[in-house]
C-alpha cells in the first residue's frame, strides 16, 4: 500500500520535473493489522507495505487564469476508488490558498500567488479512513515553491538624489553612484539583471552600466558660468534587453565652488570725505575687491600700502571678510591738511596651489579722501590753567591771562565771559576781548581756599560755537586772622587754693595756616601785668599756665574775677588778640571738687523740685486749654434766624382760595431774587470811566418771550411776568394762583456814584471829558462842567 503524490502538468516545460520527483517507496513494512473481530477476539499485529511519493513542487506567480490552478494530486496506495479515504491538507495557506479535494487528492491554488510576497509553501497532506477517521498514512510535508517571472521594474529608493562635485573638476571624477533595486528572483533567469543608463545630462556627466557610478564626462566645468545641473538615470532590468522593465531617477548635481578667481576692484578711484571732527575710530567710507567665487574663496584681507595718509587713516576687514571699512585713525584738520590720498590692496585669504597659474590673487586701489572743514568752537591755549592768588590782593588784581583762537580759517574774533553758575559770588571778571581774569572781590582764604571758574570762549560771527577751559585759583593764606583763646573762657579756683597752684591750661587757635606750622606767645594784659591774684606762665608749646598768686579765697570777699590774657602769633605782620578768662570763686572738698559757688546759677535751683516744676506746667497748659475753648464758644455763636424772617413776613402774602393742595400751598416765589434782580446773574464788571457806558435793561437778565407787552421802565414789572409766565409754562405747577407783593424801590444806576465825598482825598481836579461819550442822558451834566462838545453829533 502506498500514496502517490502526482505533480500538475503546469505546462509542457515542467513536465519532467513532475514525472522525476515521483519516488516510489518500495520498503514493505511487514505487521499485523489490529482487527477487532465480531466476536470480540483480537486481531492479528501484522506489519503492512506502505508506499508514499513526494518532491518540491514549482508553480509559476501571477496566474490570472479563471479556474483554480491545479497543483497536484494526493493519492495513497489503499485508495481502491470507492471513496473510503479521506485526504486532509494542513500546513501554510491550507483552506486559504490551496484546497483539497478529500475524495481524489487533487489540489488547486485558489488566490492569486506573488513570489514577492511569499517565495514558498510548507504543506502536509494525511490519508484518513473516512468512517473511523484513523490515519492510513502517517503525515507527510512536501513545499510548493513559486517560481519567478519578470514582474517588477528596478526602483531607486532614495531618488531623488542631490550630489556635488567641485568645479573644473577632471573627466571621470567620481559624483554620486545610484543603485536600484528590483524585486524579482536574482537567482533565477535575467529578471533581476540591472544596467545603468543616461537619458539627460550629456555631455557634462555618464554613467557606469553596471555599478550606476555617475561621473563627470566634461572637464573645466566653471561654477561662475553654471552651477546646477539635473541628471536623468535609467535602470533596466534583463540586462537592457527589448522586453525589460525600467525605473528612473534624478540627480541635482551642483558645482562646489573653488578658489579660480582673482579678486577685481570694482573702481581703480575711490572718492570719499569725512568731517575734520570725526572722532578717531569713525568710518570713512567703504571698498570692496569683487571675487566671483563664493564663501571662504572670497574672503578678502584689505592693507593700505602706500600714499601720504597711511599714517592716519586705517583699515579693517568687516566680519563678512568682503569689504574694507576705511576707519580714521588720528584727529583730522582741515586747516592743516585738506585731503589724502591712501594705495589700498586687497588678497585673498584662502588660495588653492591647483589655480595659482591664474594670477595673482589680489589687486590695488587708489581711495582719495578728502577733509570737510567745520566750524570749530574756538580752542583756548591749554586744556586747564593753574593759579595762585593771595588773600590780601587787591581788588582788579589780574589773576590769569586765558586766551583763545579760532582754529578754522577764517580766525573770527572770540570773545570770553565766565559762567555764572561756577563763580555764583562774583569774585571774579574777565575783560570780554583780552581775556585778563581779575579780581572784584577781597578774597579770604578762611571762607573759600579754592575758586574753580570756568571761562567761555565765544565765536563773534557764531554765537553757537562756544568752548570752555578749566581755571582752578588758590588762594594762599595770609596772616591777616589773630589768634584767640578756645574752649575755655570761664573757669573756677577753689576756696582752699593756696599759691602757686594750676587752676587753668589754656590754648589759642588762628585760623591762619603759616607753612611752618602755628606758634602762639601768651602773657597777661598790660593792664594785669601786676595782678596780685594770678599769674600766667606761656609753656612755649602753644599752651599757658594759669597761676594763683595767693591763698586765702573767699566767696564773702570776691566772688568773680577777669583775667584779660595777651596772645599774638609768630607770623609777619604779627597779629595780636585780647581774651577775657572769667575765674569764679568756689567751695570745694579736699580733692578739688566743685560744691557750691555764688556766681548765677546755670541749672535750676535746688529748692525748685522736679515735682514743682510738673506742677507749672500742668498750669500752663490747663491755661492754654481754656483759652483755646473761649474762643472756639466765640467763633460759633450765630446770629438769630428771627430777624430775618420778622423783617419779610410782611412781604410774603400766600393767600388760599381752594380746599386742597397740601404744602404745595405754600410754594412762593423767592423773595430775595426781588431785592435786586441782576444778583441772580453774574455780575458786570465795573465800567472804567473813560469807556463808553451800556445802558442795561432787564431784558439783559429775563428773556425776551417774558417781557413782551411789559413797560420797559419798570424791571419789578418784567421781572413777575417772566415769573407768571415760567409758572404757567410749568406743567407740574399746581392748578391755583400764588400772590406774591414786593416791595421793591429799584437798583442803582448805571453810571455809579457821583458822590463827591471821596474827592477831598486829591488836590487834583477831575478830567470830566469822557462825559461826552456817554450820550444824550449825560449831556447835562457835561454842560454843567464845561466840556460839552457842540460841534460833535449826538451819539443817542
Amino acid at each position: 500500500m502506498g500514496v502517490r503524490l502526482h505533480l500538475p502538468a503546469v505546462t509542457s516545460t515542467f513536465l519532467p520535473l513532475t514525472v522525476g520527483i515521483l519516488i516510489l517507496l518500495p520498503d514493505i513494512l511487514h505487521g499485523k493489522l489490529g482487527v477487532e473481530g465480531k466476536n470480540g477476539d483480537s486481531a492479528i499485529l501484522q506489519r503492512v507495505k506502505r508506499g508514499w511519493v513526494w518532491n518540491q513542487f514549482f508553480v509559476l506567480e501571477e496566474y490570472t487564469g479563471l479556474e483554480p490552478l491545479y497543483i497536484g494530486k494526493l493519492h495513497s496506495d489503499m485508495d481502491k476508488g470507492d471513496g473510503s479515504i479521506k485526504y486532509i491538507l494542513t500546513g501554510e495557506g491550507a483552506g486559504t490558498t490551496f484546497t483539497i479535494d478529500d475524495s481524489t487528492g487533487d489540489i488547486h491554488a485558489i488566490q492569486r500567488l506573488d513570489r514577492e510576497v511569499k517565495a514558498q509553501y510548507i504543506l502536509r497532506a494525511q490519508a484518513r479512513n473516512r468512517l473511523t477517521d484513523r490515519p492510513l498514512e502517517p503525515e507527510s510535508e512536501f513545499i510548493v515553491k513559486i517560481q519567478d517571472i519578470n514582474d517588477n521594474e528596478p526602483k531607486f529608493l532614495d531618488g531623488p538624489y542631490q550630489a556635488s562635485v567641485p568645479e573644473m573638476s577632471k573627466i571621470g571624477t567620481s559624483v554620486i553612484q545610484l543603485t536600484a533595486t528590483d524585486a524579482d528572483d536574482p537567482t533565477y533567469g535575467n529578471s533581476a539583471r540591472v544596467v545603468y543608463s543616461i537619458l539627460e545630462g550629456q555631455p557634462y556627466f555618464s554613467v557606469d552600466a553596471k555599478t550606476g557610478v555617475v561621473r563627470v564626462s566634461l572637464a573645466d566645468m566653471d561654477r561662475e558660468t553654471r552651477e546646477n545641473y539635473t541628471v536623468v538615470i535609467q535602470a533596466k532590468d534583463m540586462g537592457g534587453q527589448l522586453g525589460g522593465l525600467a525605473g528612473t531617477t534624478t540627480v541635482n548635481i551642483t558645482l562646489s565652488d573653488v578658489n579660480d578667481n582673482p579678486p577685481v576692484f570694482d573702481l581703480r578711484l575711490y572718492q570719499m570725505s569725512v568731517l575734520e571732527t570725526a572722532p578717531v575710530g569713525s568710518a570713512v567710507g567703504r571698498i570692496w575687491a569683487k571675487d566671483r567665487d563664493i564663501g571662504v574663496n572670497a574672503e578678502m584681507k584689505y592693507s593700505i600700502i602706500d600714499g601720504d595718509g597711511r599714517d592716519t587713516f586705517d583699515i579693517s576687514t568687516e566680519p563678512t571678510n568682503l569689504f574694507g571699512i576705511i576707519t580714521v585713525k588720528k584727529p583730522l584738520d582741515f586747516e592743516s591738511k585738506p585731503s589724502y590720498t591712501l594705495k589700498v590692496e586687497g588678497v585673498n585669504i584662502n588660495l588653492d596651489p591647483a589655480f595659482s597659474h591664474r594670477g595673482p590673487f589680489k589687486d590695488v586701489t587708489i581711495v582719495h579722501v578728502s577733509v570737510e572743514d567745520v566750524d570749530e568752537p574756538p580752542l583756548f591755549g591749554s586744556t586747564a590753567y593753574y593759579v595762585e592768588v593771595p588773600e590780601d590782593a587787591e581788588i582788579g588784581t589780574v589773576v590769569k591771562m586765558v586766551s583763545a583762537r579760532d582754529p578754522d580759517a577764517a580766525n573770527n574774533t572770540v570773545r570770553y565771559s565766565i559762567e555764572r553758575s561756577s563763580d555764583p559770588e562774583k569774585f571774579f571778571y574777565i575783560e570780554l576781548t583780552t581775556g585778563s581774569l581779575m579780581t572784584v572781590r577781597s578774597l579770604d582764604r578762611e571762607e573759600s581756599s579754592w575758586h574753580n571758574i570756568t571761562i567761555l570762549a565765544m565765536e563773534m560771527s557764531n554765537p553757537s560755537q562756544i568752548s570752555s577751559v578749566s581755571v582752578a585759583v588758590k588762594v594762599l593764606d595770609v596772616n591777616d586772622n589773630p589768634p584767640s583763646l578756645t574752649h575755655y573762657l570761664e573757669t573756677y579756683v577753689c576756696e582752699n587754693a593756696k599759691a602757686g597752684q594750676l587752676i587753668q591750661t589754656v590754648t589759642a587757635v588762628d585760623p591762619d595756616e603759616p607753612l611752618g606750622g602755628q606758634r602762639f606767645y601768651y602773657s597777661l594784659a598790660p593792664e594785669a601785668a601786676n595782678n596780685p591774684n594770678f599769674t600766667l606762665r606761656d609753656n612755649q608749646d602753644n599752651t599757658a599756665w594759669i597761676l594763683t598768686r595767693r591763698g586765702g579765697w573767699s566767696q564773702h570777699d570776691q566772688t568773680i574775677f577777669y583775667l584779660p590774657i595777651f596772645v599774638s602769633d609768630g607770623e609777619q605782620p604779627v597779629q595780636t588778640s585780647t581774651s577775657i578768662l572769667t575765674i569764679r570763686v568756689c567751695s570745694c572738698d579736699h580733692e578739688g571738687n566743685v560744691m557750691s559757688c555764688n556766681a548765677e546759677a546755670y541749672s535750676l535751683p535746688a529748692s525748685l523740685s522736679k515735682g514743682a516744676l510738673i506742677a507749672i506746667l500742668a498750669c500752663i497748659f490747663v491755661l492754654l486749654v481754656m483759652i483755646l475753648l473761649m474762643l472756639s464758644l466765640r467763633t460759633h455763636r450765630k446770629k438769630p434766624y428771627l430777624c430775618d424772617e420778622e423783617e419779610n413776613v410782611h412781604e410774603n402774602i400766600v393767600r388760599y382760595d381752594d380746599e386742597g393742595g397740601g404744602e404745595e400751598d405754600t410754594e412762593a416765589f423767592d423773595i430775595a431774587a426781588m431785592w435786586n434782580p441782576r444778583e441772580v446773574h453774574h455780575p458786570l464788571s465795573k465800567m472804567r470811566q473813560d469807556m463808553l457806558p451800556e445802558i442795561e435793561s432787564l431784558s439783559r437778565y429775563v428773556p425776551q418771550a417774558a417781557v413782551v407787552g411789559g413797560g420797559g421802565d419798570s424791571n419789578v414789572h418784567g421781572y413777575v411776568l417772566a415769573k407768571l409766565l415760567e409758572a404757567d409754562m410749568d406743567p407740574c405747577a399746581p392748578p391755583y394762583d400764588s400772590l406774591q407783593t414786593y416791595a421793591y424801590e429799584g437798583e442803582g444806576s448805571v453810571a455809579e456814584s457821583l458822590s463827591s465825598l471821596h474827592s477831598g482825598t486829591s488836590n487834583t481836579d477831575h478830567e470830566y471829558d469822557y462825559l461826552n461819550d456817554w450820550g444824550p442822558r449825560f449831556k447835562k451834566l457835561a454842560e454843567m462842567y464845561g466840556v460839552l462838545e457842540t460841534n460833535s453829533p449826538p451819539m443817542w
